[in-house]
């Protein structure tokens, strides 16, 4: 049997608010849960804009990693409200992305949220004045290097569909003027992490399979 258990009611509002977001980008979203270590579990989403988004809660979640629908486990968050769940019965066959590795990560930079925020709230208004033919911002945008990020080990270039998904799922305040969004990556990912979660993206294509 499938069992989420979150004790905390604020952790539960939070898990809540990152699942409402990721529906409200894709209403046929897939969530992974996936048991980090004794204490957290991590939500895992795909976006419109082909990133990863994540959020981690103190919780415990049976199996040790599953992925149920977005609908189901937003509907025992919002519903239920009491510390242990069903989320919903297994969906793995609807997930199709790679995670990154849990090691490997180098810190390269932190970047003001207001520099952040200001970015992708001009990406945003450029979108709207593009939109494409399926009513999602031309691939062209959405990859235009909108940052670039170094450090002492790495220079990290950030697409404009990283801000876009940072964004769309709420993961910036920029009322909270001293907030940062911090960047690493490892020599396959990149990573912003922000306030109330992360967003994740390969830093390059993997290249098809010739059979």
């Amino acid at each position: 049997m499938t069992e989420l258990r979150i004790p905390d009611a604020a952790d539960r509002e939070s898990l809540g608010a990152f699942v409402a977001r990721a529906v409200r980008l894709d209403a046929a979203t897939a969530v992974r849960l996936r048991q980090r270590n004794e204490h957290l579990v991590e939500a895992w989403a795909t976006t419109p804009f082909d990133v990863l988004v994540t959020r981690s809660v103190e919780g415990e979640v049976t199996p040790s990693d599953v992925t149920v629908s977005g609908n189901e486990l937003l509907a025992a968050l919002t519903v239920a409200r009491v510390d242990a769940m069903d989320p919903g019965p297994p969906r793995d066959l609807l997930w199709r992305s790679e995670l990154p590795s849990v090691n490997g990560w180098r810190a390269v930079d932190s970047l003001p949220v207001t520099v952040v925020s200001d970015l992708a709230d001009r990406g945003v208004e450029l979108a709207r004045e593009n939109v494409g033919p399926h009513g999602t911002p031309p691939a062209s945008l959405m990859d235009q290097t909108v940052l670039t990020v170094s450090g002492s080990e790495d220079e990290v270039k950030i697409p404009m569909r990283c801000l876009f998904a940072l964004s769309g799922m709420g993961f910036v305040d920029s009322s909270v003027g001293e907030d940062t969004v911090r960047v690493s990556a490892t020599d396959s990912w990149l990573r912003l992490d922000a306030r109330y979660g992360a967003v994740l993206r390969r830093r390059h294509a993997l290249l098809p399979l010739l059979l």
